[in-house]
């Protein structure tokens, strides 16, 4: 009885080798357990290229964020009761407020401090989305509202792909692009559903024949600077321990650092809804009652994950693509990969492993993920039929989406800036609400709002 209370029993979906003709394995379903951890691979391999990253620039420590990142996921799932299959890899919003802070002479302890209670206030407002009910959220997030923040998620990753991953060897990002889309479409069963894996594999083996055939390749690396380097480097790798903990440290706390970091929260609420939402719409369930515990439970990880020194989390927007491209929904599968990255995380030769991962090759699969998961914002309003001919919908929507996507930043004070999906999301949010209040246009109903429910079941 516990267990299916926490959401860790399954049914075998069908024979366990693959999903019915039409079908979706559900949360509470699974394939064969080698299946599902060969989907829970591919969620590995998904979260891995951003959760790497963001540390880095953030300047924490990269194989802590990805043990934390599992340690949260199983969290997550536990709190959600299994209800919304997520994975929670290091979060992109606090970026900017990092950067403020570490501008500002603030360290480590202070950066993760302010990322803590941000995390904190996000378990609170979970809470009192628990308490007061989902419609809350609805009106807050309407559908032209909540699909635009979807779409901002993956679109707004973008420049990740056209700036960091695809410059770095371009003829292998688009060779990697090819497999993926070849192998989502054209193959059948398990394996077109792990062609991400599939590209990643295809990806790394070519760039390792081509530093065996024509050499070292000349171009920029992940940081732009552009130099004449192999394309894969073992050498990390051969260096690197086989197990070994990842530095930790405890957070400190100042108001400046707080304030500047608790912006992104807006960010998170956002992301976290709209990924309920995507979940709800790709599984055809009502997942209104489990989006308190949601927001609550990354609040709690971002907090815990922070407390030792490590990255703040989020529900992951690449591992959204990879189910939308399998349509394999199962919490098992990300237990695996939450069990995995823990693995992983105290592993750190396997992190270097990962880390030697082509950048043309990260950028082959991203730009796949990312540009299915801003689709996924589009297809809430078109199950919605959102009028975009009513100019409170287009206006500020339309505003908000270039805002989002094209890095628009507003600085608000010499250390304060926002930015990306948060200054993105506030535009759309805001304007829409103000703008129907200004213009007279009623705000949704009772009906309206159960209507909208029913668009997600």
């Amino acid at each position: 009885m516990w267990r299916e209370r926490l959401g860790l029993r399954w049914t075998v979906h069908g024979n366990g080798s693959a999903p019915l003709p039409g079908a979706s394995v559900m949360p509470h379903e699974r394939l064969s357990w080698s299946r599902t951890a060969g989907i829970g691979a591919q969620h590995v391999v998904a979260m891995f290229g951003a959760t790497f990253v963001f540390p880095i620039v953030m300047g924490l420590d990269p194989n802590l964020a990805i043990l934390m990142s599992g340690v949260s996921t199983a969290l997550f799932l536990l709190v959600v009761r299994g209800r919304v299959p997520s994975y929670l890899g290091t979060s992109a919003a606090f970026v900017g407020a990092v950067a403020a802070i570490r501008e500002a002479g603030g360290g480590s302890a202070l950066v993760t401090g302010a990322i803590m209670v941000s995390g904190l206030v996000l378990a609170l407002a979970g809470l009192l989305v628990h308490r007061a009910g989902a419609t809350l959220v609805h009106r807050l997030f309407p559908p032209v509202v909540s699909g635009a923040v979807v779409l901002l998620i993956g679109f707004n990753l973008a420049p990740v792909v056209a700036e960091i991953y695809w410059p770095q060897d371009q003829w292998v990002a688009l060779l990697t692009m090819a497999v993926v889309l070849a192998g989502g479409v054209l193959l059948r069963g398990f394996w077109g559903r792990i062609s991400v894996l599939l590209g990643l594999v295809f990806g790394f083996a070519l760039s390792w024949v081509l530093d065996r055939i024509s050499g070292p390749l000349t171009g920029p690396d992940a940081t732009g600077k552009v130099s004449e380097h192999f394309r894969v480097d073992f050498d990390p790798v051969a260096a690197a321990d086989w197990f070994g903990l990842p530095s930790l440290h405890a957070p400190a706390f100042s108001t400046s650092a707080v304030l500047l970091a608790l912006p992104a929260v807006i960010a998170l609420v956002a992301e976290n809804t709209g990924h309920v939402k995507a979940v709800a719409e790709m599984t055809r369930s009502d997942l209104d009652g489990s989006l308190g515990r949601a927001l609550a439970a990354d609040g709690l990880a971002t907090a815990l994950s922070a407390s030792a020194g490590g990255s703040p989390t989020t529900t992951f927007a690449e591992n959204i693509g990879v189910m939308a491209a399998t349509r394999v929904y199962s919490t098992a599968a990300y237990w695996v990969a939450a069990g995995t990255a823990v693995l992983l995380g105290l592993c750190p030769k396997f992190g270097a492993l990962v880390a030697a991962t082509p950048g043309g090759v990260l950028g082959g699969i991203t730009v796949v993920l990312y540009g299915m998961i801003g689709l996924l914002g589009a297809n809430i309003w078109v199950k919605n039929k959102v009028d975009f001919t009513e100019p409170v919908n287009l206006v500020p929507t339309a505003a908000g989406i270039v805002v989002g996507i094209g890095g628009v930043t507003l600085d608000v004070t010499d250390s304060f800036s926002l930015s990306g999906i948060t200054l993105g999301t506030l535009v759309v949010l805001l304007g829409h609400h103000l703008l129907r209040r200004g213009s007279g246009a009623p705000a949704p109903s009772g009906d309206d709002v159960k209507e909208q429910r029913k668009q997600f079941v």
